[in-house]
C-alpha cells in the first residue's frame, strides 16, 4: 500500500500547472535482445539520420578548428636519371642501373691466390666441372687432356711453403680427395689463361682442327664465370686505409650536374641517407651531355589519409584497431620521445595525407609545385617544409640530403632514389677481423677471428693459429733447446718478451711522412719463435683484408688512419652477398661490412720482465 501522503490527486493537472516540485528521471534507451543470438543487437542499428547529426554536434565534431580535408591535388614533378659513377679516386664511368648499386660499389676480387699459394679450391673445382661439361662433346679424349693440362696442385708434405694447407687436416683432406684418381680439373687456371690472351686449344692435341668451336665454348665459359661471380673490372670503391667504401654519382642539372658523394659507406645497404650533395663540384668528370632530357610530369590525384595500427578513428561510433594501444603506454617523466609519440598518435594522427607517385630507381626527383583543393573549394599552395638554411636545426625535413660544404647554404629539396637491392642474402663470413686497442702494450691489434682456408672454408682464427704453430714446431730444423737452469738460490729470472697467438697481427703507430705530429697505424709482423729453430719466417696475416699490398710484386706497406679504430674497436667482415635484380638475374659478389667492435683487448705482450722463481719442494 502506498501512503496517502504520497498520492497526488489529479496528477495531470498538477504537472501541467507545476504547483508541486518533482524529480525528473531519464532512463537509458537500449536494445533488449530476446534471443540467444546477439549479432543484430551488437550492430547498434540507427535509422534516424537526424539523431546521428545531433550526436556529432554533442561530441563537438561540428566545432572544427582544422582546415578542410583535401580532396584534390596537382603536383609538378621533374626527374633526371643518374648518368655518371666514380669509385673512390678512379675514373668516371657511365652509370648502369641494370646492376644493383650495392654489387657495383661493394664488389671485391675473389681471392684466388694468397701468399703465392692457390686458394678457393671450391671455386676451382666448380669452374673445372662446368668446363668439362661444355667441352666434352667435341672429342672423346679431351677431358683427360684438360685434367692433365690444368690439374689441381696438391701441396707437397715436404715443402714448408705449403703450410697454409698442410697445417689443417680438413684443408689437406679436401685437396687429397679432389685429386684422387686424377678426376678433377682446375677451372680457375683455365679462366686465367683465357683472360691473359691464351687459347682453349693450347696444349690440347685432341682439339686440333676444332679451334673455332673450342674458342666459342671458351667465350661462353668466361662469360659464365664472370656472371657467376661479379668481379671488379675497373677501380674499386674500397679504401683500405679507411676500411670503408667511397664513391660518387651525378645527374644532369641545367648547364652543369648535381654531384652526390658517399664518403663513408660500410653498412651493407645503400639508400638516400648514404649520400651528401657536393656543390663544390659542378661536374663529375667531363661535362654532361646537354641533350640529356629532364622529364616533367603534372600529376592529378586524390590524397589518401595516412593510417597506422591503433590510430584513433575520427568517427565516434567506430572501434579502433587494438593492435596498438596508446593508453597502455606508461612513459616516465623523462621519456620525451615516448611522450611525443603518444601525443602524435592521439592528437595529430589524422592530420597526415599522402599523394603517391612513382619515380624510377636510379633517378633524382624534384617537386616544383603542389596545389591542394579541400572540401570547401579552397586552393592552397604547398611549399616544402624543409626549405631554408641547410644548417638550421629547427628545419623539419624527411628523406632530404645534407649539403657538403662550409655551412649555411640553401637546403636542397631533391629526392634521390638509388637503384639499390631490396633484399640481400649474406653468407657466413669468410674473413673476420677485430681491430682492438691494447692499452697495456700501447698498440693496436688486427685479430683474425676467422680466416679462409685454401679449400674455401672458413675457420676460427685462433684454432688455425694453434694448428699452424704446431705444424712449424714439428718441422723444426734441430732438436729443441734445453732451457738454462737458474743459478742455485736464485729467486728471480729475466724474460725478454712474451708471445701472442699467430692470428694477432700488430698495427704499430708511425709518423706520417712530412708531418711531425700526425700518426697512422702500420701493419707489422711478429717473430715466429720456435725452440731450436731460428730460421722461421715472421708471422704473416692469413686474410686478404690484412694482406693489402703484401702480395704485390714489390710489397707495399699498409697504413690505416688512426681515428678509424676507436676505443671500442671495429669489426670488419668479408662475405659473399646475393640478390635477385628486377630483371630476374641473380647477382653474387664479395662485399665487406664494418661494425662496432667489442671493446679493448689485452694481448699479454710484455718485454723485459722479472719473474719470481717458485721455491723448490
Amino acid at each position: 500500500m502506498i501512503p496517502e501522503k504520497l498520492i497526488t490527486a489529479n496528477i495531470a493537472a498538477v504537472v501541467a500547472s507545476q504547483t508541486l516540485p518533482g524529480i525528473t528521471i531519464w532512463n537509458r534507451l537500449e536494445g533488449r535482445p530476446r534471443a540467444q543470438n546477439f549479432d543484430r543487437a551488437l550492430r547498434a542499428e540507427v535509422r534516424d539520420a537526424l539523431w546521428m547529426l545531433t550526436r556529432q554536434w554533442q561530441m563537438g565534431e561540428f566545432r572544427g578548428d582544422d582546415a578542410g580535408s583535401p580532396i584534390f591535388a596537382r603536383v609538378r614533378v621533374e626527374t633526371t636519371r643518374l648518368r655518371k659513377y666514380r669509385a673512390a679516386n678512379g675514373a668516371v664511368e657511365k652509370f648502369d642501373d641494370s646492376i644493383p648499386l650495392e654489387a657495383r660499389v661493394e664488389q671485391m676480387a675473389v681471392p684466388l691466390v694468397l701468399a703465392k699459394h692457390e686458394v678457393s679450391l671450391d671455386i676451382r673445382l666448380l669452374a673445372g666441372r662446368h668446363w668439362l661439361k661444355l667441352i666434352q662433346p667435341l672429342a672423346a679424349t679431351v677431358v683427360a687432356e684438360f685434367i692433365t693440362q690444368y690439374p689441381i696442385h696438391v701441396p707437397d708434405p715436404n715443402q714448408i711453403a705449403d703450410a697454409p694447407t698442410l697445417a689443417h687436416p680438413e684443408a689437406w683432406s679436401n685437396f687429397v680427395a679432389a685429386t684422387a684418381a686424377n678426376r678433377r680439373m682446375d677451372g680457375v687456371e683455365l679462366y686465367t689463361h683465357l683472360k691473359n690472351g691464351g687459347n682453349v686449344t693450347d696444349g690440347i692435341p685432341a682439339l686440333a682442327g676444332l679451334e673455332l668451336e673450342a674458342g666459342r665454348i671458351g667465350e661462353r665459359f668466361v662469360k659464365w664465370f664472370e656472371k657467376l661471380f661479379y668481379q671488379p673490372a675497373n677501380s674499386s670503391a674500397w679504401l683500405p686505409e679507411r676500411l670503408e667504401y667511397q664513391f660518387a654519382v651525378s645527374s644532369p642539372q641545367a648547364q652543369d650536374e648535381k654531384v652526390f658523394v658517399a664518403e663513408e659507406y660500410f653498412h651493407g645497404h645503400l639508400d638516400w641517407y648514404n649520400f651528401d650533395i657536393d656543390r663544390s663540384q659542378t661536374t663529375l668528370g667531363e661535362p654532361a651531355d646537354a641533350a640529356d632530357p629532364v622529364v616533367s610530369k603534372t600529376l592529378t590525384m586524390i590524397p589518401t589519409q595516412v593510417k597506422f595500427n591503433g590510430m584513433p578513428n575520427t568517427r565516434w561510433w567506430t572501434f579502433e584497431d587494438g593492435l596498438t594501444n596508446f593508453g597502455d603506454v606508461k612513459p616516465d617523466t623523462t621519456d620525451l620521445a615516448k611522450l611525443l609519440l603518444i601525443e602524435f598518435g592521439l592528437i595529430y594522427a589524422n592530420d597526415w595525407f599522402q599523394v603517391p607517385f612513382t619515380v624510377p630507381a636510379g633517378s633524382v626527383a624534384n617537386i616544383r609545385g603542389m596545389a591542394v583543393t579541400n572540401v570547401f573549394g579552397e586552393r592552397i599552395w604547398i611549399e616544402g617544409a624543409g626549405r631554408g638554411d641547410d644548417d638550421d636545426w629547427q628545419r623539419w625535413a624527411m628523406f632530404l640530403l645534407s649539403i657538403k660544404g662550409q655551412g649555411h647554404e640553401p637546403a636542397d629539396l631533391s629526392l634521390l632514389i638509388p637503384p639499390a637491392a631490396q633484399k640481400i642474402l649474406e653468407g657466413k663470413p669468410l674473413e673476420e677481423i677485430l681491430f682492438a686497442r691494447d692499452e697495456m702494450a700501447n698498440m693496436v691489434w688486427g685479430i683474425e677471428a676467422t680466416i679462409p682456408l685454401p679449400s674455401g672454408e672458413p675457420k676460427r682464427g685462433r684454432e688455425a693459429a694453434a694448428e699452424t704453430r704446431g705444424f712449424f714446431e714439428k718441422r723444426r730444423v734441430g732438436p729443441p733447446s734445453t732451457p738454462v737452469p737458474p743459478a742455485e738460490g736464485a729467486k728471480i729470472r729475466y724474460k725478454v718478451m712474451t708471445s701472442v697467438p699467430e692470428n694477432w697481427i700488430p698495427m704499430i703507430s708511425v709518423h706520417v711522412d712530412d708531418d711531425d705530429r700526425e700518426t697512422q697505424l702500420q701493419r707489422a709482423a711478429m717473430l715466429r719463435i720456435v725452440e731450436g729453430d731460428s730460421s722461421q719466417p715472421p708471422v704473416e696475416p692469413r686474410t686478404s683484408l690484412l694482406r693489402e699490398g703484401l702480395d704485390e710484386p714489390t710489397p707495399v706497406k699498409y697504413l690505416i688512419h688512426e681515428e678509424e679504430v676507436p676505443r671500442a674497436g671495429i669489426r670488419v667482415t668479408q662475405s659473399f652477398q646475393r640478390t635477385r635484380w628486377r630483371d630476374g638475374r641473380a647477382w653474387v659478389w664479395l662485399g665487406v661490412r664494418k661494425q662496432t667492435g667489442r671493446g679493448e683487448g689485452s694481448s699479454g705482450l710484455a718485454f723485459d720482465q722479472i719473474i719470481d722463481i717458485p721455491p723448490e719442494g
